[in-house]
């Protein structure tokens, strides 16, 4: 009997807990071990947690003093964005090896039109055995992958397979599939969605797809006709190569609340040489800036601007920031001061100079880059140029001065765990400077 054909094929991976996965594999010692990637104070939220942690109800976005009490044992690693970035290039290299039309949707997870593969590369089942073999030759890590006809069933079968996982979904059993999920797998279905779906009394997809579409617009709006189409595994919307991510952006829930506005202008600094160095590693230039802080109350404020034009250094970035300051009218305290780099374009070159302006900033701080590139984060550090606040010096690491341990800002909790976290840099170090084997281009099936 002749397999019917798919419209499409649409495969989503993902990885599994990306971060502690990448600190367990430049650590031997971590594996097999709770981790949770995060703040080493008691405040802010964990990134990700380690599959050995999770079994203690521990998971993303959790407060960090909420998952230490469930998981006192774990050891916290603070996130190295930088090594998490190059890993996700290798990844999603090896994803463009499989597919000309790879649209990334976070640093550890993306989306493959694999239409017309077959030929190449086997049945949905087989190619995606071959991204999950090609992805782990080439990182050492996990990645599940999800394949259907539509990005939405992609993306939940994905999630269900997890960890390691493989599950494929023919659309001719997509809805079956679907029905007895729950609405919180509806893409769309948040925190506060999924609490309004089960008070009208719809538990399952099956539910939501049983529905009239007229009620289900009544009493939802316009996501009802959204939540209706899914359920039936219906989704238009095809895999877009030419995605960018909308914004990048820099948050730090600090350890002890902040108010002085040198105290805040410190924290954006520091988060604008992060954000401006993500934007260049992507060749990308960015439109407007925009400033977050959070009152001790958790009440959010916001304030953004639009550059004079297309920037990418942090000098732009920490300039723009400051001035938006001006706009904030609340007195504080402030928990969290970030920055966001938004309406992200491809940099175009040469870039055209204005007649005033210096290149010497962009220069140095692309100089800073390779630096970072070959020898580690803290090879540069920039000195606490922002005012000689009494109290608020920097500390004086052996690498120099470091702003990211302010005397103000314990990052860890006691002596033992500084101690830990130097060793584990080490062998982190050690481990990821080690070179390793060329990764050979995918060969299609005989």
């Amino acid at each position: 009997m002749k397999t019917p054909t798919w419209p499409r094929v649409v495969a989503h991976a993902d990885m599994d807990a990306f971060y502690a996965a990448v600190e367990q594999l430049d650590d031997p010692s971590l594996r097999g071990r709770p981790v949770l990637v995060g703040p080493r104070s008691w405040r802010g939220v964990v990134l990700t947690a380690s599959y050995e942690a999770r079994p203690y109800g521990v998971g993303s976005a959790m407060p960090v003093a909420q998952a230490r009490r469930r998981c006192p044992h774990a050891v916290m690693v603070a996130p190295r964005f930088e090594r998490y970035e190059e890993i996700s290039r290798q990844v999603m290299d090896v994803f463009a090896d499989f597919s000309p039309v790879v649209e990334p949707i976070s640093l550890d997870e993306a989306f493959l039109d694999m239409s017309g593969a077959e030929r190449l590369f086997g049945p949905a089942p087989a190619m995606a055995r071959r991204i999950k073999e090609a992805v782990r030759e080439a990182t050492g890590l996990a990645v599940s992958v999800g394949v259907s006809a539509t990005k939405y069933v992609a993306k939940v079968a994905s999630a269900c397979g997890k960890p390691d996982g493989l599950l494929v979904v023919p659309p001719q059993t997509a809805r079956r599939w679907l029905a007895p999920l729950p609405v919180s797998r509806l893409w769309g279905a948040g925190s506060k969605t999924v609490p309004r779906l089960e008070a009208l009394g719809y538990r399952t997809i099956g539910d939501i797809a049983a529905a009239d579409p007229a009620l289900l617009a009544h009493q939802l709006g316009s996501a009802g006709a959204h939540f209706h189409e899914l359920a039936h595994a219906r989704d238009p919307r095809r895999v877009d190569h030419r995605r960018r991510a909308a914004s990048v952006g820099s948050d730090r829930t600090l350890s002890h609340d902040v108010s002085a506005r040198h105290d805040i202008e410190l924290h954006l600094r520091r988060a604008a040489d992060r954000v401006a160095r993500r934007v260049r590693a992507k060749n990308h230039v960015s439109r407007g800036i925009r400033v977050r802080l959070k009152t001790h109350r958790f009440e959010l404020l916001t304030r953004q601007c639009r550059l004079p034009r297309p920037g990418d250094t942090s000098a732009e970035y920490f300039a723009a920031a400051r001035n938006l300051l001006d706009e904030f009218d609340h007195p504080g305290p402030f928990r969290l001061v970030g920055l966001a780099a938004y309406d992200l374009e491809w940099r175009r070159y040469p870039r055209q100079l204005d007649l005033f302006e210096d290149g010497a900033a962009r220069r140095l701080e692309t100089t800073i880059d390779g630096l970072i590139d070959r020898f580690g984060a803290g090879v540069v550090q920039r000195a606490c140029d922002i005012g000689n606040a009494p109290g608020r010096a920097a500390e004086v690491s052996s690498g120099g001065v470091n702003l990211d341990r302010l005397r103000a800002e314990p990052l860890v909790a006691s002596p033992a765990d500084a101690l830990a976290e130097r060793d584990r840099s080490l062998r982190r170090r050690s481990f990821a400077s080690a070179k390793l084997p060329t990764r050979p281009k995918v060969a299609p099936v005989p």
